[in-house]
């Protein structure tokens, strides 16, 4: 059940924070492996408020993160993630976390990322935060808009101190513009033959590529069963 905030406020004799470890405890103890679906909007609706009465308190925002948002509710996931961004300005994990589920449940590989690099600034080791950085301009290859993921890399890239993580970053823009123009490519292939190339090569030979790009990483490029240009990494997951 989940309880009016006054009311709550109220039975802890109007100590909010106590009132938010009781509704964090009480989420603690639920036993997940039997509730339906609409027990898990009442959980989310107790953790959200105790989200509300302390934003801070870590045991909410992290068993929220690990619960909530695999069980449809992820409106509530991000508002207690939010709030203990802010609430926790030493603490890489509600960023993190936050980033996490825009790009694995929502698609969000632009929005991701940018919430990985909060996450990075509050890692106090550099190659830690190099680590971070690295993986929100991976996170950035999912957004549908490539060439806009491209130039947020090249900014990256002009913002780090370090010679060798820029140039990094910069192979990862170059890859991004490549599979924005194969993907491209492919799309007039689609138009005017009325199917997807089998192969990178289809492009090469019929005149839409002059060249198929050498990947700047070394790993390659394909076609996924979509006939989407992608990373050969991804084909073999």
């Amino acid at each position: 059940m989940a309880l009016p905030l006054f009311v709550q406020v109220v039975l802890a004799g109007g100590d909010r924070y106590l009132a938010a470890s009781w509704a964090a405890v009480r989420a603690l103890v639920t036993e997940t492996s039997r509730m339906k679906p609409e027990d898990y909007r009442v959980l989310a609706k107790v953790q959200e408020d105790a989200s509300w009465l302390n934003p801070a308190h870590e045991d909410n925002y992290y068993t929220a993160a690990a619960i909530l948002p695999w069980e449809g509710q992820m409106e509530a996931t991000q508002s207690i993630l939010r709030r203990a961004t802010d609430a926790r300005p030493y603490d890489y994990q509600p960023p993190f976390y936050y980033g996490f589920y825009l790009v694995h449940f929502l698609g969000d590989g632009l929005g991701a990322a940018e919430w990985l690099r909060r996450a990075a600034l509050r890692l106090p080791d550099p190659d830690e935060r190099l680590l971070m950085e690295d993986l929100a301009s991976r996170w950035i290859a999912r957004s549908q808009d490539l060439e806009m993921a491209a130039r947020i890399v090249d900014a990256m890239a002009a913002q780090t101190k370090r010679k060798d993580f820029a140039a990094y970053l910069h192979k990862r823009s170059q890859r991004l513009r490549d599979l924005a123009m194969l993907r491209k490519a492919a799309n007039e292939y689609q138009l005017r033959h009325g199917k997807s190339p089998e192969s990178l090569e289809d492009l090469r030979r019929n005149g839409f590529v002059v060249k198929i790009p050498v990947d700047p990483l070394g790993i390659g490029y394909g076609l996924n069963q979509k006939g989407l240009a992608v990373g050969l990494e991804s084909l073999k997951k």
